[in-house]
């Protein structure tokens, strides 16, 4: 079996975000940036799989600028045999995303495609269930535990009832939650070896897609600072102000 994991590179999250100055976006430049958490956990749960003999091959793939590389040799030194990157100096947004992984998945033919459930700079939630409509595969989203067959997948996720557990046929998508697992850390010799392994560099023009931008961003702000608090004397006075500031009485 092989597995096929996406991975993004984004702003790290220990990192405080700011808007550049024109509010034309985020600020990147001289900013750490890093994997994605929930893509990280991807790559961690492929591997273990590997591990238990579920699969025999994992290949990370990632879409964006060159400077992506470096989260891929991050990804190949978790444990990933081989990396693609699709190279492209475009604003890539899910649905072009959805479309060259498609395509990568159309060349590279993997049972199992896992991605993180979603990015920690957009929060759009999109890619795993345009890819899977895309493809025309089963999904399960939102997994917090995988167990793989030779021709299922079981998927246990958390609702607001408690734990659900779905069976998909393969091939499928799957996107990771939180507490999926714990990913490893990556030790020095790994990271030596990752520096080995095979990294492809495509166009987008190669696989066929068209990335151009369907959304345009008008303009990004800071959420407005908290007011300060107020004290009120009683009751009374507390629930005034809920009339007549707050509204909502």
């Amino acid at each position: 079996m092989k597995i096929l994991v996406a991975v993004k590179r984004v702003v790290d999250f220990n990192v405080k975000v700011r808007v550049k100055p024109d509010g034309t976006g985020v600020e990147t430049a001289n900013v750490k940036m890093s994997m994605n958490p929930f893509d990280e956990i991807a790559v961690e749960e492929a591997v273990r799989l590997k591990e238990a003999g579920a699969a025999i091959e994992i290949i990370a793939v990632s879409c964006g600028p060159a400077a992506c590389q470096e989260t891929l040799r991050t990804a190949l030194a978790i444990g990933a045999d081989r990396a693609i990157l699709v190279e492209s100096s475009e604003e890539l947004q899910p649905l072009a995303v959805s479309k060259i992984l498609k395509s990568v998945v159309e060349r590279e033919k993997p049972n199992l495609v896992i991605l993180g459930k979603q990015a920690i700079d957009d929060d759009c939630n999109q890619t795993g269930q345009m890819l899977a409509a895309l493809l025309g595969w089963a999904q399960a989203t939102f997994a917090s535990k995988v167990k793989l067959s030779p021709e299922k997948a079981e998927v246990t996720r958390e609702v607001d009832g408690g734990l659900e557990t779905d069976s998909v046929k393969l091939p499928a998508v799957i996107t990771t939650d939180l507490r999926l697992n714990e990913p490893r850390y990556v030790t020095l010799p790994n990271i030596m070896k990752a520096k080995k392994k095979a990294l492809e560099t495509l166009k987008p023009d190669a696989l066929g897609v068209d990335v151009s931008p369907r959304l345009q961003t008008l303009k990004v702000t800071e959420p407005p600072k908290r007011k300060a608090g107020a004290k009120v004397p009683d009751a009374k006075t507390l629930v005034e102000k809920l009339r007549n500031e707050a509204k909502v009485l």
